[in-house]
């Protein structure tokens, strides 16, 4: 058998919206996320909108929900006396119909998806995140998710290489290697939204690093001891 590796689907939320930041770190979030989906041992699925950043919507209405089982759990809700406010935040963060909303194209009337009606609502913040937007700048998360699969396909340790976690007791940080013969590559995910000290284990031995992917900018890249900034994620080969 063979792994498959997703966050998303259209029976989940927004993956930046349930395991990342939609607001302040949202680019740097959806790319440490598809960083850790393509270095995994496994296949990765990317699902409609992942790519540029989708984020999960605000329906104002039960109304303008679709999904059968938000539908049932707000009216269930309702009928044990919950709020309503406190329903419709539920369905904020937790609802199906977050990834069913139309793609975002462009940021044209109705995202560019139709000249008719969609079937649910499309997120209004469509204006500043569509794929046309994505696909004309350099450091873009479509851009990114590019370089990844372009990674993937130049390194067969992604692909083929064993899987090592480290640092499996940090409550911050996610970081494993991947090793295949003589090449060691190094995954470190910073999953808070504040700094986050990484430091390399002793036993793992190296004589240079190649930084090969990250979502900000590093100048030291000295990996002993690395201050990792919200949501960071670096990819690094290393020489044994």
């Amino acid at each position: 058998g063979w792994n498959t590796q997703y966050l998303s689907s259209h029976d989940q939320p927004r993956q930046v919206s349930r395991f990342g930041d939609d607001g302040k770190y949202r680019v740097e979030s959806s790319k440490m996320l598809a960083t850790m989906i393509h270095t995994l041992k496994g296949i990765p699925f990317i699902y409609q909108g992942e790519e540029i950043g989708m984020t999960n919507v605000v329906f104002e209405d039960i109304k303008e929900c679709d999904d059968i089982h938000t539908i049932n759990m707000y009216y269930n809700g309702i009928k044990n006396g919950r709020d309503v406010g406190e329903l419709m935040r539920i369905i904020k963060y937790r609802g199906r119909d977050n990834a069913r909303t139309p793609m975002q194209w462009n940021c044209e009337n109705d995202a560019g998806f139709t000249e008719g009606k969609s079937w649910l609502k499309i997120n209004p913040n469509y204006r500043f995140i569509n794929v046309e937007e994505s696909m004309r700048r350099d450091d873009s998360i479509f851009n990114f998710y590019k370089k990844l699969i372009k990674l993937r396909r130049k390194n067969n340790v992604i692909i083929y290489g064993n899987y090592k976690i480290i640092l499996e007791d940090d409550e911050s940080i996610f970081a494993y290697l991947r090793v295949l013969g003589n090449e060691k590559l190094l995954v470190i995910l910073n999953f808070s939204k504040t700094e986050s000290l990484f430091k390399l284990p002793n036993n793992i031995k190296f004589k240079h690093q190649t930084l090969l992917l990250s979502n900000y900018d590093v100048i030291d890249e000295k990996i002993n001891r690395i201050l990792l900034r919200p949501y960071e994620a670096r990819l690094y080969n290393l020489i044994v």
